[in-house]
Order: structure tokens, then sequence, then C-alpha cells
């Protein structure tokens, strides 16, 4: 173990799942590297506030919360490193992890590499992305003071937008294909209340419309098949998340959608690489779920070291 680029355990990603893994595996006393290619939070620092995670009554803003996350790491002598990951490689040893700028050779890897937002997959998105269009109400509601908005999906994270770009927009369309929300009853309890807030059921966008910027989406009913055109400055898309797993894609077992497939101790299909967080395929992607996720990584691999 002489060589500094080899570790017991790699743990890639720096988001919620990522950063408890570090602190356990700092705690556990393990040779241990952190691989964040970006910044630190995951998708969760699209969102300002967190509202539901135990301890913080009447919320917790996103960025203290992961500033704290990363602090107690730090406090513990965690290893970090800001590299892009972008080969994983098998031995005899063990694995070696390639990067952008080095070679690590590690006995276990730790994945939490997160996810990122879905495309629409509606005419003109590609072509607006940065003028008009947006994955992310807390980076670009401040462009849309007293101006109109489109907001697309039905879950927690497309609601939570909705109600946060209330404080900009002077009008919010929440479009949505099918007649209930995934979302919380909580939350959608404050749209329905909420003058700022229109809802478009049973709707689809087909085409994003303008010149050099957006100004308006072409809307398709799914039951009566009616077209109708809204008028608006932007629009915001809350459709699902792709899995950060490409690198995976010959070393390990991922289902239709690339999420990684794990057992409730996080084992992969590969012996020796446990993944937790957005990038595995499970029933709730919340912050809670990735923290419990990474600690219980973090234990399997260390059961896994001391057994070799």
């Amino acid at each position: 173990m002489a060589n500094k680029n080899t570790k017991e355990c790699i743990i890639i990603g720096g988001g919620p799942a990522g950063l408890t893994a570090g602190l356990y595996a700092s705690r556990a006393g393990l040779k241990s590297l952190l691989i964040e290619r970006g910044i630190f939070g995951g998708q969760i620092v699209n969102s300002s506030l967190v509202e539901n995670y135990p301890g913080f009554p009447g919320g917790i803003s996103t960025r203290e919360l992961i500033e704290r996350f990363k602090k107690q790491v730090d406090d513990l002598g965690g290893k970090i490193e800001a590299e892009d990951v972008l080969k994983i490689i098998r031995h005899a040893q063990g694995y070696t992890v390639k990067t952008s700028n080095n070679s690590y050779e590690t006995k276990c890897l730790v994945i939490a590499s997160g996810a990122q937002p879905k495309m629409l997959g509606a005419a003109g998105e590609e072509k607006f992305i940065g003028r008009g269009v947006s994955y992310c109400g807390t980076c670009d509601g401040p462009l849309f003071k007293n101006k109109a908005v489109v907001v697309v999906g039905g879950g927690d994270r497309a609601i939570e937008e909705a109600i946060f770009l209330t404080n900009y927009a002077n009008q919010v369309y929440l479009v949505h294909r099918r007649e209930e929300f995934r979302a919380a009853k909580i939350l959608v309890d404050k749209i329905k209340t909420n003058p700022k807030i229109k809802l478009v059921l049973n709707s689809v966008v087909g085409e994003i419309i303008g010149e050099k910027l957006v100004n308006a989406v072409k809307i398709k009913n799914v039951k009566s098949a009616e077209e109708s055109r809204i008028n608006c400055d932007g629009i915001f898309i809350f459709v699902g998340i792709a899995p950060n797993t490409n690198f995976t894609k010959n070393i390990l077992e991922r289902d239709e959608f690339g999420f990684i497939i794990t057992d409730q101790s996080m084992h992969t299909s590969r012996e020796g690489i446990f993944a937790c967080g957005d990038c595995v395929k499970k029933s709730l992607y919340q912050v809670v779920s990735a923290c419990g996720d990474g600690a219980v990584a973090v234990d399997s691999a260390h059961k896994y070291l001391i057994k070799l």
C-alpha cells in the first residue's frame, strides 16, 4: 500500500450518498478517496431549500446542508479529489479507476455517481437550452422576474420548483400529462391554492417556440387531442432523472434505464463494488434515503475488506 494512488476504498461521487459514504469510511479508519467531478451536493443543489431532512424543522438551505456534510468529511481527514471517472478496470488485486487526471488502484469501490435531469424530448428543446429552457429553477428563476413561465412535471421536484418560481414569475403554468400528481399531498395542496400557478392537466408539451429566446410552447391534451399555445418566456423541465453510470456499463448489471442494480446491502453484481444514492434502482430518490444508502454501502464495503 506504499503507492499514494492505492486505496482500500474509492468513493465515486460527492452528493449526499457519496459524502455520507466518505464520512463513514473515515470513521471506519479506511484508507479511502472520494472523487467528485463537479459541484458537491449532486442534484439537490438545484433546489434552494430542503424541507424534509430530519432534524431541521422549517427546512434548511441546500447550500448549508451540503457544507455541513462536507465539513464532517474534512474534519475527519477524508481525502477528496476533483476528477472525472472515465473507466473502471477489474484485475486480480481489485480495481483500477481511471480518471481525467490519474489512475488509482483499490480493493473495493462505492459508486455514488448520482443522476441528472432527463430531457423532455420536445421539438426545440435543445435549441433553446440556456435561452429559455432550464432544468433548474434555483439557478435561473431570477431571470424571469415578472414574466410567465411553464413548468413541466408531476413529481415533488416539479411542484417544489413551480412554487419557488412564483417568487419571481408573475404567472406559472404547471403542465402535467395526468390528472393526478405523484407529488406529496402537502405540496399538491400548496399549488392548488397559489394564485400565481395555473394547472394544465392531461397535457404534454409538443414544441418549444421562439426566435432568439423562448416565447411560447405548444400543448396537446392527451385525452381530447386538442392543441393549444401558451405564451411564455421560459420553460422549466422536471420529468425525471437519468443516472450517471455510463462508466459502469461494461462492468455492472444495470436496468433498462441505466440504474445500477443492488441488493439491500448495496452490493452490485460485481464482487467488491457497492453502489448508493440516485444512480441505484430504487423506489425513493431523496436526500435522506441517499444518506442511508451511503452508510449501508460503506458498512458492506468495510465488511468485505475485513474478509479479504
